[in-house]
């Protein structure tokens, strides 16, 4: 039996660990906002990671955006040496997940399995991916305990908000550059068969309008804020949206009706807010104009745009209503940016990963861009390793979504295929030849 067929075998056998790993991960409710429970998350994985012989370290985010000593943001670093120097291949997960919300059929955090499914908050996106970058990297140094270079495994906070205490966070403080990391996989749910190379760029902003207060008997001595943006409202859907509709992208962005610019109204406020007694609506509401009201926006973009020109877009469409509205003000504040990121199919990981989707599902991987950003920017942006992909188990429509789910066999198949890209990066003497020679037995 040859390298593959040992790996392949070894995490077959490795299978109700895989399970009982993702069942156990689900049963934290880390949500974010506010943060919960990531110190406790991150012992369990620390246990977990030194029984099998990883260096583990815990650093708390101190500084970064939202830590504070209620919710303190809380990251894991595990290593583990091969018997030479050589590269380093690290898997990075988030364990935050976003609100349960409603609808839901079933605990979202009781980690139920039916019809060889695992359901609940975070299974897809992305403790499922978490699970199994574990039980691939078990199952390489099972195979090749004398192996050259370096595993890492982080599980990193607050990804669903930006990731500014997580991979960020880490990246500032140097535990994330091109000298320490080579190679980087994180476990997104993209399919088992697909490859990420990046994600189109982001504009969170706000944009807020102003008016004059005034008793609501007399509006006329007012100006009203709320009024002033159904101008705004009125201009982004005639003017803007069909505008951005017309822009595809030579990016393979899926799903396919992601391949255009796009522009989401995240919420609204505005006014003086009425108090209610109670949920029938009985209490009293304040009888004012109002002079204020603001809108946040999410703007995405691909690769053929960037953020200036986002911005300068909306900011050029608001300074034409002003020109033709009467007393209409404005305020347009970016809110948090990413550039777009597609990195090349032909860097290294993304060569072996897609060698292994090859050899061990017997299908040649698709590239694809993500409609969203995750931490892939921070590898690359702020800590420089571009050697970057995202692979994992899960089905990307179901993150976020009520009754999210993620496959077992999905889980198991993708832990295979980490196990031998991990084997074809750091094992000496595995060439392309012998990946060939796997797939036509």
């Amino acid at each position: 039996m040859d390298l593959i067929d040992r790996l392949v075998a070894e995490v077959e056998e490795r299978r109700d660990s895989l399970v009982s790993v993702t069942q156990d991960l689900l049963a934290y409710p880390t949500v974010n906002p506010p943060g919960h429970l990531y110190y406790e998350i991150c012992l369990y994985l620390q246990e977990r990671l030194q029984n099998s012989g990883f260096d583990v370290q815990l650093h708390r985010a101190h500084g970064a955006i939202a830590d504070c000593d209620r919710y303190p943001r809380w990251n894991l670093i595990a290593r583990r040496d091969g018997r030479t120097s050589g590269d380093c291949i690290h898997f990075n997960s988030h364990t935050d997940v976003v609100p349960a919300g409603s609808d839901w059929t079933r605990d979202p955090f009781a980690a139920a399995i039916e019809n060889g499914r695992i359901f609940g908050r975070g299974s897809c996106d992305m403790k499922g991916g978490l699970a199994t970058s574990i039980i691939a990297a078990e199952a390489f140094l099972a195979c090749v305990p004398d192996f050259s270079g370096a595993l890492e495994i982080s599980a990193t906070a607050d990804e669903e908000s930006g990731g500014y205490a997580g991979v960020a966070w880490l990246a500032e403080q140097g535990f994330v550059t091109p000298q320490r990391i080579q190679h980087v996989v994180i476990p997104e749910p993209l399919n088992k068969d697909r490859i990420c190379l990046g994600h189109r760029g982001l504009l969170w902003a706000e944009i807020e309008t102003r008016g004059r207060i005034a008793h609501g008997c007399m509006p006329f001595l007012g100006d009203c804020a709320v009024r002033h943006m159904g101008a705004v409202l009125e201009a982004l859907e005639t003017e803007l949206l069909p505008r951005l509709a017309a822009r595809t992208t030579s990016m393979p962005v899926v799903p396919a009706e992601a391949r255009r610019s796009t522009l989401n109204i995240n919420s609204i406020h505005g006014g003086q807010p009425g108090w209610r007694q109670d949920d029938n609506g009985d209490g009293f509401l304040a009888s004012c104009v109002a002079d204020r009201c603001s809108i946040t926006i999410d703007r995405r973009f691909p690769g053929e745009e960037s953020v200036d020109g986002a911005k300068a877009e909306i900011d050029q469409l608001l300074q034409d209503i002003r020109h033709r509205r009467p007393g209409f003000e404005y305020r347009l504040t970016e809110m948090f940016s990413v550039p777009p990121l597609e990195v090349d199919r032909n860097i290294p990981v993304a060569r072996a990963v897609a060698r292994s989707i090859d050899t061990v599902l017997g299908v040649k991987p698709r590239f694809v861009v993500s409609p969203g950003t995750y931490d892939q920017k921070h590898f690359d942006l702020v800590g420089g390793v571009r050697n970057c992909v995202a692979y994992g188990p899960g089905i990307l429509d179901l993150a976020h979504q009520p009754d999210e789910w993620i496959a077992i066999e999905d889980m198991v198949d993708s832990a295979k295929v980490m196990s031998v890209a991990i084997a074809m990066l750091l094992t000496e003497g595995l060439s392309d030849k012998t990946f060939e020679h796997s797939n036509q037995n």
